[in-house]
């Protein structure tokens, strides 16, 4: 109750208005990552159109990064020369390409799956990077997350537990990729820490569209390029979606970042396990693919090494706290 005439706030008050503090930056990260498990759709409506999947990505990189260069153009000149922040772009960009090219040629639940193999290539790469130990606990996880990527990817007609076609190796890199640059990032702020955390953000979005751009002589290559410009500038509705792709993508990232300052890194990476969610209802209803028992049996497994890196985290060990970073 308020007091008239003073402003005071009385206790139910207070923990009504703790609770929209505390709520707000959960639901900004829950947001985010909703939009990422569908982010997969328009890809793949774009592709239908004759937009191939790096050209596209390069599209909607590019309208993010003017984007984001609008919002924080005062921040800019926060950025310096370092191999840091060149790791961060290539980390980034190969996460974004790998990923938006994984899940628009593969089945969506699997790619997104090995994706989530991140702890395993978080721990190697803070080893390697960073010099933290392992330990029990990160061998622990990932033997489950290796266990359950081996349970989904193993049949007897196709040998080897590893991924079986371009779309799933891709989901493997883009989540290998995804881990380096978490680690990147965390290098990044102990090292710059004058570089402001949304420079972090614009470069990443800065490697997309170069890395995007090496990368298109393997995926129809200028071909691919003119019937991109063909397409957009000719229908209303492809040019559409790519700009309204692009815009989310850019809104998403700042709305995360918002969630990402103000949530601890282990809840933060326990809500973005919700984009598997997403992903899961939405290639089922609108891609109609599923999983059998032992596909699921095995995600669980890699869903479970990231519940369980979140729930006990260990101080001597990588967190994702800017996990949302890398996110496409």
């Amino acid at each position: 109750m308020t007091v008239a005439g003073n402003g005071a706030h009385g206790p139910e008050s207070t923990a009504g208005a703790s609770l929209r503090t505390r709520a707000a930056p959960a639901l900004a990260i829950l947001i985010g990552s909703s939009v990422w498990g569908l982010a997969w759709f328009p890809y793949r409506v774009l592709a239908q159109w004759g937009v191939a999947a790096v050209p596209a990505q390069i599209c909607t990189g590019s309208i993010a990064l003017l984007l984001l260069t609008l919002v924080y153009r005062r921040s800019l000149g926060t950025l310096r020369w370092s191999w840091l922040l060149a790791g961060v772009a290539f980390a980034g960009g190969t996460t974004n390409v790998a990923f938006v090219w994984g899940t628009t040629h593969g089945h969506v639940m699997r790619v997104l799956l090995l994706f989530y193999l991140t702890p395993v290539w978080t721990a190697l790469f803070a080893h390697w990077l960073l010099g933290e130990r392992v330990g029990m606990r990160g061998a622990s996880l990932i033997a489950l997350a290796l266990g359950g990527a081996g349970l989904m990817l193993w049949s007897p007609e196709l040998g080897w537990p590893v991924p079986n076609n371009p779309g799933e190796w891709a989901g493997a890199i883009a989540g290998a990729a995804f881990a380096l640059n978490n680690v990147l990032l965390r290098r990044v702020s102990q090292a710059l820490p004058d570089v402001r955390a949304e420079m972090r953000s614009w470069t990443l979005y800065l490697g997309c569209v170069v890395g995007g751009l090496l990368v298109l002589p393997f995926d129809g290559g200028a071909e691919a390029g003119r019937a991109t410009v063909s397409v957009l500038t000719s229908s209303m509705s492809a040019a559409a979606v790519a700009l309204a792709l692009g815009c989310t993508i850019a809104v998403t990232n700042v709305i995360v970042q918002f969630g990402l300052a103000r949530v601890p890194a282990n809840q933060a990476a326990l809500i973005m396990l919700f984009e598997i969610v997403v992903a899961a209802v939405s290639s089922w209803w609108l891609a109609s693919e599923g999983l059998g028992v032992r596909e699921i049996a095995g995600g669980l497994c890699i869903v479970a090494a990231g519940v369980l890196s979140g729930l006990l985290p260990d101080s001597g060990r990588c967190k994702s706290a800017t996990a949302g970073d890398a996110m496409v």
